[in-house]
C-alpha cells in the first residue's frame, strides 16, 4: 500500500557552483538524496551570491539534451524537484527585468520540455518603493507569466525570501512575496493552480514571524519547499533593532542548527497532506571553505532530515 505522504529530500544545486549536472545527480545518489533543484540561470556571472549558476542552459535544451538528462534521472535514480532561477523582475533597471522575464519563460518552457512541473523563482521588487507602489507592474509583468506557465502546465513556485540583506537592497528588499498578507493579496490578483509557493521557513524566522501558520493558510499553494535553518542573534538584534541590514543579526545555517523547530515544522507540513520534494538549501558559510565542506553539509543534512522525510 502507498502512503498518503511521499515526500522527497533533495537539496538545491546552487551549492555546487562548479560542478556540471552529471556531478550533481550523482551526489546526490551518493549521499541519497531523491531529487535535486537544479539552478538554470543564464550563462554568465551574477553579482550575488549563489546566483549565475547554470546546471541545465535552457537555451541549448534540444530533443538529444532531454533524452541525455532522463538517461542521468534514470541511471541515478534522482528525479529533478523543479528547474531554479531567482532573479528580479521588477528590477526598476529595464534591461535587467525583461532579461528575467525572458529567462523565467525560457525556464517554464525547459520544465515542459523534461516533464518536470514546477519551476522556482522570486517575484522580484522595486526595492526603492512600498507595496502599493510595486503592485500594477507586479500585475503587468507576472499575470502573462503565469498565463504562459497555464498554457505549459508548469506551475511557478514563488520563494518568500525577502531579498533584503545587503545595503544596495534597502529598505524593501527585491522580492515583493515575502509575508502573508501578500501572498493572499498576490494570489487574489493572479488566481490560479499553477501560482504558488517555494516555502522556506527560515525566511519567517529571522523576520519575527510565525513559519507554522501558513503551512495551513496556504496548504494549496505549497508547490515546493526548502529546508534551510536561520540562527538569530538575539543580544546583538536588541542592539541594532528590526530596521537593521538583517545580516547584522542572523545568520543561515543547516537544518537542525538554527531555530526552526523541524519537528513541529514537518508535523505541521504533514497535516496539510503535503507529498512534494523539501530541498535543502546550504548557505551556512561555516561549511563552505572547501569542497569537502559542502559535502559534510549535504551529508549532515541529509542524516538529520531524512528521520521526517523517509
Amino acid at each position: 500500500m502507498t502512503s498518503k505522504f511521499e515526500m522527497q529530500l533533495g537539496y538545491v544545486s546552487a551549492i555546487l557552483p562548479d560542478a556540471d549536472l552529471e556531478t550533481v545527480f550523482k551526489t546526490a545518489a551518493t549521499i541519497g538524496y531523491d531529487c535535486v533543484e537544479v539552478m538554470c540561470w543564464p550563462p554568465g556571472k551574477a553579482t550575488r551570491r549563489y546566483a549565475g549558476i547554470t546546471h541545465l542552459d535552457t537555451e541549448s535544451l534540444d530533443q538529444a539534451a532531454v533524452d541525455s538528462i532522463w538517461e542521468l534521472m534514470e541511471e541515478t535514480g534522482v528525479s529533478i524537484s523543479g528547474l531554479g532561477y531567482y532573479p528580479n523582475a521588477l528590477s526598476p533597471n529595464e534591461d535587467e527585468s525583461a532579461q528575467a522575464v525572458r529567462q523565467i519563460r525560457n525556464v517554464i518552457k525547459a520544465a515542459d520540455q523534461l516533464d518536470i512541473r514546477t519551476m522556482t523563482t522570486f517575484i522580484g521588487r522595486d526595492w526603492s518603493k512600498n507595496v502599493d507602489d510595486n503592485w500594477p507592474r507586479f500585475l503587468s509583468i507576472w499575470k502573462p507569466i503565469i498565463e504562459f506557465a497555464e498554457q505549459h502546465n508548469v506551475r511557478v513556485a514563488i520563494e518568500n525570501c525577502p531579498m533584503f540583506f545587503t545595503n544596495d537592497e534597502w529598505p524593501g528588499g527585491k522580492n515583493l512575496a515575502h509575508s502573508p498578507a501578500i501572498w493572499q493579496r498576490m494570489f487574489a490578483d493572479i488566481p490560479s493552480d499553477h501560482f504558488g509557493l517555494n516555502y522556506d521557513p527560515s525566511h519567517m524566522v529571522f523576520q519575527q514571524m510565525d513559519y507554522l501558520a501558513p503551512l495551513k493558510e496556504f496548504a494549496d499553494k505549497l508547490f515546493h519547499i526548502h529546508a534551510k535553518d536561520v540562527r538569530v542573534d538575539r543580544q546583538r538584534l536588541d542592539r541594532v533593532g528590526i530596521l537593521a541590514n538583517p545580516n547584522e543579526y542572523h545568520s543561515p545555517k543547516l537544518p537542525g542548527l538554527g531555530d526552526v523547530d523541524w519537528g513541529h515544522f514537518f508535523s505541521a507540513l504533514t497535516d496539510t497532506g503535503y507529498n512534494g520534494p523539501v530541498c535543502v538549501e546550504v548557505e551556512d558559510r561555516a561549511y563552505e571553505g572547501s569542497d569537502d565542506d559542502v559535502l559534510r553539509a549535504l551529508l549532515q543534512s541529509f542524516n538529520f532530515l531524512r528521520k521526517y522525510v523517509v
